[in-house]
């Protein structure tokens, strides 16, 4: 039984004094819990406002110091959720920065094209940004120690492919339920998050173009094509392509070359950011078995489960796919460290080829094989594959979900400006930690 998440992200170890923590992610995701369970197990002064509070956004919107004074007064913590929702936020959280220096500032945003925008220039040098995606496996996994995470992964893999990652989705008590909140999910994430900052003519097309891409997950995607489909102009489609990147419903992956004259570079692949919103955009949440898109899901599953194992770790590397014109490919190519790792999704391995063994391609190998490594990952590779729980232990979360007595010692010393003592890592221990959906 799946009980209360623990997320990876340690607010603990991210936020300063003088600086303020932007916390993004797509909506829905879990920002305002995370940030309510911290604010909890703080245990420091702390206020908490909701920026789509219109007495909030008149308090936070004035650039004066004397007036947000009144806001910030005697708090050691300031958690200010929705920013985006708050005119000229930017300017606010640069003056309480410089005026209160001793104070830890939180922000959490849902659309990146609007907070970023707004607090981009002010905050240079006084913000540290970090990413909560929906949940990932390993998070999922912490919250139930019933079976081994093997088991347990498996067990849930049929209806995650279908249903997505989202925390409302997750834990709701039925598939019925799953469906609902799902397609809620992408009016709110096309209407709340999009067309409300950003001015379309016709929001019919947004949803139009995510019908397209969903269908061609996996597959290289021409802007011309998809203007002609929709009978826009290719300008248009690359600006509504950035404002679903900015909204967090779809990534870019470009091609990987190193000036080989058979590579695809001028195309780009588009991911969801979870698979259960794509299959909400074409209103499919059939079972595996009577579908014909299981490798494009598990394609879009694994690679977003990377992401997050690499934002989380974390660990920082280019991504891209490989394409040559004869149509020899990789689904996934990480860059780091001077070493190319290339990885190709089979959700089964062994359908088309009985032998069970996928081996790199002959240009890849040629090409990059004395600088690369090449892995097929299945649904029994993921756990490993998707694993960032190496920094995630750093004892900062007892069992009970509250700060252990070296987090608040942590958190302390970072309030006054001391350095923190060194920590060694434990292995990580599976426990019911605290979490409700927003």
């Amino acid at each position: 039984m799946i009980g209360m998440i623990p997320r990876a992200i340690d607010i603990v170890g991210l936020c300063r004094p003088g600086k303020t923590l932007l916390v993004m992610g797509p909506h829905r995701s879990g920002k305002t819990t995370l940030l309510k369970q911290y604010l909890e197990a703080a245990d420091l002064p702390s206020v908490y406002y909701d920026g789509g509070n219109l007495s909030v956004q008149a308090q936070f919107s004035v650039n004066d110091i004397a007036h947000l004074r009144k806001s910030i007064e005697g708090f050691a913590v300031i958690a200010l959720d929705e920013a985006q929702d708050i005119p000229h936020i930017g300017m606010s959280l640069k003056i309480i920065n410089d005026h209160s220096p001793e104070t830890i500032v939180i922000a959490t945003g849902s659309s990146s094209f609007d907070l970023r925008g707004q607090v981009g220039e002010p905050l240079v040098g006084r913000k540290t940004t970090c990413v909560l995606y929906p949940l990932a496996v390993w998070e999922l996994l912490s919250a139930d120690a019933s079976m081994p995470a093997s088991v347990a992964w498996r067990e849930l893999l049929p209806n995650l492919l279908r249903f997505g990652m989202y925390p409302d989705s997750v834990l709701a008590n039925s598939d019925r339920e799953r469906e609902e909140f799902l397609r809620e999910l992408v009016d709110s994430l096309l209407l709340r998050d999009i067309l409300m900052y950003q001015e379309i003519k016709d929001p019919g097309l947004l949803l139009q173009l995510l019908v397209l891409l969903a269908h061609q997950i996996g597959q290289e995607v021409s802007l011309s094509e998809l203007g002609l489909s929709l009978g826009i102009r290719r300008e248009t489609v690359a600006r509504y392509l950035d404002l679903l990147e900015k909204g967090f419903v779809i990534f870019r992956l470009g091609g990987f070359s190193r000036n080989l004259r058979s590579e695809v570079t001028k195309k780009a692949k588009y991911f969801f950011y979870d698979i259960g919103v794509r299959n909400a955009v074409i209103n499919n949440f059939n079972p595996l078995e009577i579908r014909n898109d299981g490798g494009q899901l598990w394609e879009n599953f694994a690679i977003v489960e990377r992401m997050k194992a690499r934002a989380y770790k974390p660990v920082f590397a280019n991504q891209y796919f490989w394409r040559t014109w004869k149509r020899s490919e990789i689904d996934l190519i990480e860059e780091r460290d001077g070493t190319h790792y290339a990885y190709e999704m089979k959700l089964n391995p062994g359908k088309r080829n009985p032998g069970n063994t996928v081996r790199a391609p002959k240009e890849w190998a040629e090409s990059y094989g004395d600088v690369s490594t090449f892995e097929v990952i299945t649904p029994d590779d993921l756990l490993e594959f998707a694993d960032y729980r190496e920094q995630a232990c750093d004892g900062s979360v007892s069992r009970s979900g509250r700060l252990s007595r070296e987090g608040r010692s942590r958190l302390a010393r970072r309030q006054h400006g001391a350095p923190a003592r060194p920590r060694r890592c434990r292995e990580p221990r599976r426990f019911l930690g605290g979490y409700s959906s927003r």
